[in-house]
């Protein structure tokens, strides 16, 4: 869209970025634009650092982060407990490190055509190599992506008085207790009203979750920092932190 053709909207007070993405929520494309051409700094730092190098204008990994952080804009929720940008952070890192995947899965077939290897079967071992290298590369971009959730997911649950050491010791101590706690935490995210309640009163709707469950609040009340947790990993869409709580 042509920012010329665009009119600057007047407001009676200056806008944090969170009111400026929901002023854009409501059509204000004049300042989807202007977020997009001041934050372009940030977005070469952000990509800049997955690809541990410093991406510019001209490659298609600041393109991939642009459009990711567009996609923040449009996906950026206030009340799932982060701030506009530590959510647009984590948009562009999974855009980057998808387009990334992508590109070294398509490479692993273009390096050396079997034609190519000699007698002695030196190309075969460059290729090994170089699959090698790929599979190493992924590998590390899986860990890096695990150690992100990890520090979101960390800075997600001080919103509601949590910290890994108090949830290390309020986790439940049977198998079938901690089970029957993922499955309420599933079913709270699973349903719309309950899961913008938990994110919005940062506390559980004990009284609407008694409905649901066959147990008692005292069940309840007694697993809710564990139960709040595992809700906001299946809430948050934390991928890497999915392994740990569900069966593989």
């Amino acid at each position: 869209m042509n920012l010329n053709l665009l009119v600057k909207p007047k407001y009676n007070k200056p806008l944090t970025i969170e009111d400026k993405v929901k002023k854009i929520a409501k059509g204000d494309d004049y300042l989807r634009n202007e977020l997009l051409e001041d934050y372009q700094p940030f977005i070469k730092k952000v990509t800049s650092k997955v690809c541990n190098q410093y991406i510019d204008h001209s490659r298609d990994e600041y393109s991939v982060g642009l459009t990711a952080f567009n996609e923040a804009i449009n996906q950026y929720q206030e009340g799932q407990g982060s701030r506009f940008l530590t959510f647009a952070d984590m948009v562009i890192r999974r855009r980057v490190i998808d387009y990334i995947r992508k590109e070294a899965r398509q490479n692993r077939y273009i390096f050396l055509e079997p034609e190519e290897m000699d007698e002695e079967g030196r190309l075969e071992d460059s290729y090994a190599e170089q699959k090698a290298a790929i599979d190493h590369f992924e590998q590390q971009k899986q860990i890096e992506t695990r150690v992100y959730e990890i520090e979101e997911f960390q800075e997600l649950l001080k919103d509601y008085g949590i910290t890994f050491k108090v949830l290390s010791k309020n986790c439940p101590k049977h198998i079938d207790a901690r089970e029957n706690a993922k499955q309420i935490a599933k079913l709270l995210a699973e349903n719309e009203e309950l899961a913008s309640y938990l994110s919005e009163k940062k506390q559980l709707p004990i009284k609407d979750l008694l409905n649901m469950v066959s147990c008692s609040r005292k069940t309840i009340e007694r697993n809710r920092k564990y139960i709040i947790a595992i809700a906001l990993i299946y809430i948050g869409g934390y991928t890497s932190l999915k392994s740990y709580i569900e069966p593989s």
